[in-house]
């Protein structure tokens, strides 16, 4: 027999699993939907000192009262936390954990440094009083209209999401801002990760993370880990109750997705670049900032490229020396433009801010550079580099010639927390005039990405930017490094020609 704790996000209790729960023990297995303290039970009431201990207790308490041989531990969003504190107090009796869009919090995270809103996390750090002083402990739910800013609710009913709103309890403070304590022993627990789609998760993403040598990340790779997705949004257990009980059924059983079979020896990102006649050409260091300079006697416009992200600060080589980027800055170079790379800091989420600066910085040592045409740059956006062209679409200078933008991400993810914050292009190319924009689509694109392509690409043709596809239609993101076809190089001439073009015009 095996007995399910369900653990739900903030602000939500048990009563969010029912469908679920029903589903569940029609197949045979028992179900414990959970409601912690404060969450809407009036038998167990919050106060000031409510704390993610407090959560974690109340979960212990529940798996020492049942009598299943396995125990399987479900948390959903901020649920991951207390649930891996309380398995880290009885791991004997815990069969597998599974993260339910959930991050992967360590020894010593507070809940906050995962919430998907960017602006309660701030003001959570800065210790402003969401609420009047004397309930200053407690963090009102969203209002009706705001919950998509705690997650997708794509395919979520109106009345499920009627009913989500009106039930949500206020959230003890002290569950977001108290560390997490661990052993360590989780780390042995078999673990399976959910990801839903529609909310910007997806196992393409996770293999991508973990080939580019993230220390933190190797654990993923380990075979009693494993992974399902689900297409639709951070509540899956409104949005598909039946499709959700099917996968933790099978996440019981030791089912999944292993990242072991498809996380090869070498990263795919330092895959050789595409275009392998790329002739050799100097390379200048300059801080964050890499040169590739022409062999001519007068200045020369400027492709600045700026890579994707996040990027963990951990991660070797750097992105300026991933031979993608070696090779279009010396591509570039020969055929007569400066080619600049830049190792800007987007290392997290909440990095944009600083690596638009980085790249703002870059771009002025550039333009100053006394063999740079500082009238003529050109800007190439890679990735989830791609929100940091926001700026630029928004308020165009008039030396910026062409805007570029490969495989990007341009319009901030449902789980990014960033959806009323700057980097949204696909909102800056309503303002961006006749700019010319250059953007590769890739065939094969993440579903998760491609919505964000084909929004910024409606956006422009309703304002009537000036944008040219180039597309891939066999590519896949980060094409240049596995997808060594002619279509692919093709592709990649294409778009070089087109950008210095546009510098020259």
């Amino acid at each position: 027999m095996t007995a399910f704790i369900l653990v739900s996000d903030t602000y939500t209790g048990g009563w969010i699993w029912r469908e679920v729960a029903a589903r569940l023990r029609e197949s045979g297995a028992e179900a414990y939907p959970t409601t912690l303290t404060g969450m809407g039970d009036r038998r167990r009431p919050a106060g000031p000192e409510t704390d993610l201990e407090t959560h974690i207790r109340d979960l212990v308490r529940l798996i020492d009262d049942v009598e299943a041989a396995e125990v399987v531990l479900v948390g959903h969003g901020y649920g991951i936390h207390p649930v891996l504190g309380a398995a880290d107090r009885r791991p004997e009796r815990i069969a597998r954990i599974v993260h339910l869009d959930a991050g992967l919090p360590r020894d010593g995270d507070p809940a906050l440094t995962l919430l998907p809103d960017q602006a309660l996390r701030d003001r959570l750090l800065r210790a402003e009083r969401p609420a009047p002083a004397e309930d200053d402990w407690r963090i009102p739910p969203p209002a009706p209209d705001e919950w998509q800013h705690w997650g997708s609710i794509a395919g979520v009913p109106a009345d499920a999401l009627e009913r989500l709103a009106r039930l949500a309890a206020p959230q003890p403070r002290a569950t977001l801002t108290q560390p997490l304590r661990l052993t360590g022993a989780v780390s042995a627990m078999p673990t399976t990760g959910v990801l839903c789609t529609a909310n910007g998760s997806s196992i393409a993403m996770v293999e991508a993370l973990v080939g580019m040598g993230d220390p933190r990340l190797r654990a993923l790779i380990d075979p009693r880990v494993s992974f399902f997705e689900l297409d639709t949004g951070h509540w899956p257990m409104l949005s598909a109750p039946d499709e959700l009980a099917e996968v933790l059924r099978r996440a019981a059983a030791g089912e999944g997705h292993r990242l072991a079979a498809t996380v090869g020896e070498r990263p795919r990102h330092l895959g050789p670049f595409l275009i392998i006649d790329v002739p050799e050409s100097p390379r200048e260091r300059v801080g964050r900032v890499d040169l590739y300079p022409p062999d001519a006697d007068r200045p020369r416009p400027a492709v600045v490229f700026v890579h994707g992200g996040p990027v963990p600060a951990e991660v070797r080589p750097t992105p300026r020396d991933w031979p993608t980027y070696v090779g279009y800055g010396r591509y570039v170079a020969g055929l007569g433009a400066v080619g600049v790379t830049v190792d800007h800091r987007l290392h997290d989420l909440a990095d944009y801010g600083r690596a638009a600066e980085d790249v703002a910085e870059a771009v002025e040592l550039v333009r100053a550079d006394p063999r740079v045409d500082g009238e003529r740059v050109a800007l190439w956006f890679f990735s989830g580099g791609g929100l940091l062209s926001a700026d630029w679409l928004a308020a165009p200078p008039p030396w910026l010639r062409c805007v570029a933008a490969t495989y990007p991400v341009l319009a901030p993810l449902p789980n990014w927390g960033l959806g009323d914050s700057r980097f949204r292009p696909a909102v800056a190319v309503r303002t961006a005039g006749r700019l010319p924009i250059v953007v590769t689509r890739v065939g094969l694109e993440r579903a998760e990405i491609a919505v964000t392509v084909e929004e910024f690409l409606a956006a422009a043709e309703d304002s009537g930017a000036d944008v040219e596809v180039v597309d891939v239609p066999l590519g896949r993101h980060g094409f240049e490094a596995i997808d060594h076809t002619e279509q692919a190089r093709h592709a990649v001439d294409r778009a070089v020609r087109s950008v210095l073009g546009h510098l020259r015009s």
